[in-house]
């Protein structure tokens, strides 16, 4: 999922080469006011404050952990790692690796938690499902380009929508009743706007479904755009119905969503901002505001991606650069984001972060260091607290908590 941090030139395969292995070379506090997004007059307004809610009860005994990995890099894995977690300490066992998945560089589960999918990063690009808790492999389809780095479930459970890097486009696959896939029903490559500085053409690097389930969005660091479509549930096609353009060569990365539904925040890997955006769940369209600090400091930091607490009250930033998660308080019924202070994650170019079902813990996946790091996660003041030594995991790029 790392993208290209540095102008690209050359073929298709050595732009992707290189993305791939952006993270395979070798605690401050700080308090700052964040302005909220600036918009339009027809921006939609906030929703009410959600209720303060009481912390969530933990589920006894190990969960399942999955650990993404690249199996075609020095150090890699052999395959999806296998673990479990102890949802009340933190700690991580080790349970084996799924072999048979190449590249399997990001993961996302059904929502009824019964099947697992995997894109394969490779230069033809495949998604793969798996069946759990039996870990059978259902197969896999083409996602019809190169170098696929992220993938998700819609909610609905019917659609598979995955992104690839390489060649920018976003696919949709059908998800039958068993969890299997089904062929292809959309591929969509971003042919306009123009790439951003130092780009040499589109880079999709998420796809993801909106809280109103009628769209979906495409972050596309290449184009310095997200795109948002409206999804066909009948058929599976794409109707692109509006863009939201970054500043030139911010490198747009990952997008994830204020439960309320009427506000994102987006992590811009090229210049190191964040920004709080409002989006319409009628009309679809996303509003980009002001860019602000990750809190990572100065100079190359790529921010990797966000997670926000179910609650809507705190929101976590992995800064790759830095090795650090920064928290902020979540304002304003989900309009601003205030800086609260960052903590270092205990490993080197934390690539992915996830929350635990319940809440209670935050994971991390540092591809440099091969390991996987846990953060107790304080209920009321959000606050991250270690829990364990990182776990060893070959060049973890992705750990999924169930």
């Amino acid at each position: 999922m790392d993208t290209d941090a540095k102008p690209t030139r050359g073929s298709l395969g050595d732009r992707w080469s290189r993305r791939r292995f952006l993270g395979a070379a070798t605690a401050v506090t700080a308090v700052a006011a964040v302005p909220a997004p600036v918009t339009s007059r027809s921006a939609p307004t906030a929703p009410r404050e959600a209720p303060v809610s009481s912390p969530p009860s933990r589920p006894a005994g190990p969960r399942p952990l999955y650990i993404g990995t690249y199996t075609s890099m020095r150090g890699g894995g052999r395959g999806i790692g296998l673990a479990a977690y102890d949802p009340r300490t933190g700690r991580i066992s080790g349970k084996g690796t799924l072999t048979g998945v190449p590249d399997p560089s990001y993961l996302a589960v059904h929502p009824n938690g019964r099947t697992l999918y995997a894109v394969d990063e490779r230069q033809d690009g495949t998604v793969t499902a798996v069946r759990l808790p039996g870990h059978e492999i259902l197969g896999s389809r083409s996602t019809g380009g190169a170098g696929p780095c992220h993938v998700s479930v819609h909610p609905s459970g019917r659609w598979l929508l995955s992104a690839n890097f390489a060649s920018g486009s976003v696919a949709v696959h059908p998800i039958k009743a068993s969890g299997a896939l089904g062929e292809r029903t959309a591929l969509v490559t971003h042919s306009s706007p123009p790439p951003g500085p130092g780009q040499q053409g589109p880079h999709a690097h998420q796809f993801l479904t909106a809280p109103d389930g009628r769209h979906v969005l495409a972050v596309d660091l290449g184009t310095d755009t997200v795109y948002t479509y409206r999804l066909d549930q009948s058929r599976g096609t794409l109707t692109e119905v509006s863009r939201a353009r970054t500043r030139p060569g911010a490198g747009p990365r990952h997008l994830t969503f204020h439960p309320g539904g009427r506000f994102a925040y987006l992590a811009n890997e090229l210049d190191n901002t964040a920004v709080v955006c409002a989006y319409d769940p009628a009309s679809g369209r996303l509003t980009l505001g002001e860019p602000q600090s990750t809190g990572g400091g100065r100079g190359t930091n790529y921010p990797a991606q966000f997670a926000v607490t179910r609650d809507g009250a705190y929101a976590y930033l992995a800064n790759r650069g830095h090795n650090t998660v920064t928290r902020y308080g979540i304002e304003a019924r989900g309009a601003r984001l205030r800086l609260l202070d960052s903590v270092p994650v205990g490993g080197d170019f934390p690539r992915h972060l996830a929350l635990s079902p319940d809440g209670g813990l935050l994971f991390t996946a540092n591809q440099r260091s091969s390991t996987v790091s846990v953060f107790h996660v304080d209920h009321g003041s959000g606050e991250l607290r270690s829990a364990i030594e990182p776990f060893a995991s070959p060049v973890a790029v992705c750990a999924l908590p169930l």
